[in-house]
């Protein structure tokens, strides 16, 4: 199950998405960990201190060696160099799977340990000195579009993505990837402003999109946000004396969460499950197709002097017990 956390910069998405993976883990599922935001804290917040989270291994740094290994045989990809964020997979290319070990995993993923469990972590990278005036931060995140193009997850399998801030999600087909969307907003009116955005950039593309509502401190904070969201608010999510020790750096064990955002994470995971029920793997990989066409047709043709449209196979479906090359 593929799940975004996303929400305006300060909304506690890093928090909340931290918060869900601790949950996963606690319940002894496989957990792939994603920072895919420009401001990477999600190594902090599930417990790394500042040096551990800046030696982690950057997605960004190793998208040659990605490209190399998902292209496997795939006799439509003349060359790694040819792939780009978007290239979907075909008959011959590698894929991955959550519970396997593998060079991607081997090369950008860490393991975490939570409470006597662990999870693999992986990160973009940070936006670097060498890359102002250069490249866009998502240069960076599409190795991570590009992994989930090739990933092929089950029920209780569980990547869990800290997204980019606010709409910028948008720049790439990644919006697309999830089988659920939280949105992470606080109860003002910037913080909906963003989930009226998100709503209605992916309404024409199935996005399963709920809403956290956070730092809710009364009914009033509640009242708003039921007038603002309506019937995507899935739950909201108060102060928290557990996340603030764990923000001084003193993380008490996780069964110490309050109660309330237990049953809050448990709400989460609910309807994480329920949509499981409705994933679609053929909408889901014309989607990708249509994003690499429209990204081909727009730079990716002319950036690599190829047809990248030629990449597509037109019989090719993402989905569990898919053959795939070892």
């Amino acid at each position: 199950m593929k799940i975004a956390f996303v929400g305006k910069g300060g909304s506690g998405k890093t928090t909340l998405s931290s918060l869900f993976i601790r949950h996963l883990a606690a319940t002894g599922a496989p957990v792939i960990a994603v920072d895919a935001d420009i401001n990477q804290h999600l190594g902090v917040a599930l417990g790394l201190d500042e040096a551990e989270a800046a030696d982690l291994p950057a997605m960004g740094d190793r998208l040659p060696l990605i490209k190399d290994y998902l292209r496997g045989s795939n006799p439509r990809i003349a060359s790694a160099g040819t792939m780009i964020k978007t290239t979907p997979p075909g008959e011959g290319s590698r894929l991955l799977h959550v519970r396997e070990n593998n060079p991607v995993y081997d090369a950008c993923a860490r393991p975490v340990e939570l409470d006597g469990g662990a999870v693999r972590l992986m990160v973009t990278g940070p936006f670097t000195d060498a890359d102002l005036g250069v490249s866009c931060y998502h240069s960076k995140t599409g190795a991570v579009e590009l992994c989930l193009n090739h990933l092929v997850d089950g029920r209780d399998e569980y990547i869990v993505v800290d997204m980019t801030a606010g709409s910028d999600s948008f720049a790439s087909g990644m919006f697309t990837r999830f089988d659920m969307t939280f949105l992470v907003a606080e109860p003002t009116r910037k913080g909906v402003s963003v989930y009226r955005q998100y709503k209605e950039y992916a309404r024409d593309y199935g996005v399963e999109l709920k809403v956290v509502g956070n730092k809710v401190q009364g009914a009033d904070d509640l009242d708003f946000l039921r007038a603002e969201v309506g019937d995507d608010l899935l739950v909201t999510v108060g102060h928290s004396d557990w996340v603030r020790a764990v923000e001084k750096g003193r993380p008490p064990r996780f069964q110490l969460l309050e109660e309330t955002n237990h049953a809050a994470l448990r709400r989460l995971h609910s309807a994480v499950e329920a949509s499981y029920e409705r994933r679609d793997w053929g909408r889901y990989t014309r989607q990708m197709v249509h994003f690499h066409l429209k990204n081909a047709h727009a730079w990716g043709n002319e950036r690599t002097g190829a047809d990248l449209a030629a990449q597509v196979d037109p019989a090719f479906v993402l989905c569990e017990g898919v053959a795939a090359p070892a």
